[in-house]
């Protein structure tokens, strides 16, 4: 676990403002959820054989109560336990979105830790395949805003529970007529969970996955057109991806649509985002049974990402730095640095850093280097001449001239958001 401190706190709220203006121009509201849930949640909704709920789940009992307690290791779970306790699809269904820390104990990796970050997008109470294109494409179209390069979308289906027993029955025959190939966590998942023996990264078992029955050619009508139709709507919108048979996701929960978007710039650990349709957790949890699909993306690796392609913008500074040669004029200083704030002018005003009494505000050639060090645009120097006058120097930092000219206290907030906005410095 670490601590996320200034400036590259900037970055983490530039990537959430440019999520927060995307979910509402798409109609998704933002939900915000528990960090700790009862352990029967993630065990009933993720699968008991998961490798989250057997081997990372943060879990403890509640001395005070004895309840068994977890942190959350994923929102979905949380927010369709959410959705059905407070009744949320009464009056039809529901596009939200979230944002927060997950917790899994697991070997700490580029760009991964134990606790971690994921934004995520969930659609509940509508079954079509045009929920499932349309979360696809907002997940490719914040990869375009924020300029993600390199980022691949593969696809599969995994049909209905029916056609996924039929596949597994004829899975675990193929996987025991290789037992000799198999190591030990493929033959401890044999039985409950073959599905994951497909994402495996022993190259060693490569060969005889590949030769494996494939779940694609299990499926039914009702699930082939319903990947068809995703498709058929991927491809209307230009957005590119490889079917790959072997992609099933982490959690027991996903039916149908399932899907990631995977970088190879991350090491062998390269998915970015993955989400794919869960038409049966919310009856699972306890709730009348709907539809459903949604994605989650880590905030960690997008940055990464972002920072590996040299395109993470750099921290912006304060717009405005108020010098103040002398504490005197700290009255007129806070009268008006708020108006200049109040109207929307980001500004840092100098403050004293001694520890003793009576050292001052320090010297005008400290002021102006802490000033170029904040990254603003402008200083605004509040002299004892100037202040006798009426007014304050505007002096600019980044033209290279640092040309500078007298502007009455009355007009510095005019002033300075003309300057803005005309991008002159």
């Amino acid at each position: 676990m670490n601590d996320l401190l200034p400036p590259a706190s900037a970055q983490w709220e530039w990537l959430e403002d440019k999520v927060r203006g995307l979910m509402a121009r798409h109609a998704y509201r933002n939900l915000r959820t528990p960090i700790v849930e009862h352990t029967a949640l993630f065990v009933r909704g993720l699968g008991e054989v998961t490798d989250i709920v057997e081997k990372e789940m943060y879990s403890f009992e509640d001395r005070l109560n004895g309840e068994q307690l977890t942190l959350r290791p994923e929102s979905t779970a949380g927010v369709v336990r959410a959705v059905v306790e407070h009744n949320m699809l009464y009056d039809g269904g529901k596009r939200l979105y979230y944002m927060g820390p997950m917790f899994r104990h697991e070997r700490p990796q580029r760009g991964r830790y134990r606790q971690f970050h994921q934004i995520g997008a969930e659609a509940l109470g509508f079954p079509g395949a045009e929920l499932d294109a349309e979360l696809i494409l907002l997940a490719a179209t914040l990869w375009q805003e924020l300029g993600l390069q390199d980022v691949r979308l593969e696809l599969n289906s995994l049909g209905q529970p029916d056609e996924r027993a039929a596949h597994r029955t004829a899975l675990i025959a193929h996987l025991e007529a290789h037992a000799d190939v198999l190591d030990e966590e493929a033959k401890r998942r044999l039985h409950s969970n073959p599905l994951r023996i497909l994402d495996t990264k022993n190259p060693a078992m490569q060969a005889v996955v590949e030769a494996a029955p494939k779940l694609i050619d299990f499926l039914g009508e009702a699930s082939l057109a319903h990947f068809s139709a995703v498709k058929g709507i991927l491809d209307a919108s230009g957005v590119a991806y490889r079917i790959n048979p072997r992609l099933v996701r982490g959690m027991d929960y996903y039916n149908l649509t399932v899907f990631e978007f995977v970088t190879d710039r991350l090491g062998s650990q390269g998915t970015i985002c993955g989400g794919g349709r869960y038409d049966y957790l919310i009856e699972q949890v306890g709730g009348k049974p709907a539809p459903a699909v949604g994605w989650a993306l880590g905030v960690e690796r997008v940055l990464e990402l972002l920072k590996e392609q040299g395109t993470l913008p750099e921290a912006v500074g304060p717009d405005v730095y108020a010098i103040v040669p002398d504490a005197s004029a700290l009255p007129v200083v806070f009268k008006t640095i708020q108006i200049l704030r109040a109207q929307g002018v980001s500004v840092q005003m100098h403050a004293a850093h001694g520890m003793a009494a009576g050292e001052g505000m320090g010297s005008m050639k400290s002021q102006f280097k802490k000033a170029d060090g904040s990254g603003a645009q402008f200083a605004l120097i509040f002299g004892g001449d100037e202040l006798a006058r009426g007014e304050v120097t505007l002096k600019s930092l980044r033209d290279g001239a640092g040309a500078q000219e007298a502007v009455p206290l009355a007009d510095v907030a005019a002033r300075v958001a003309t300057k803005l906005a005309q991008g002159v410095s």
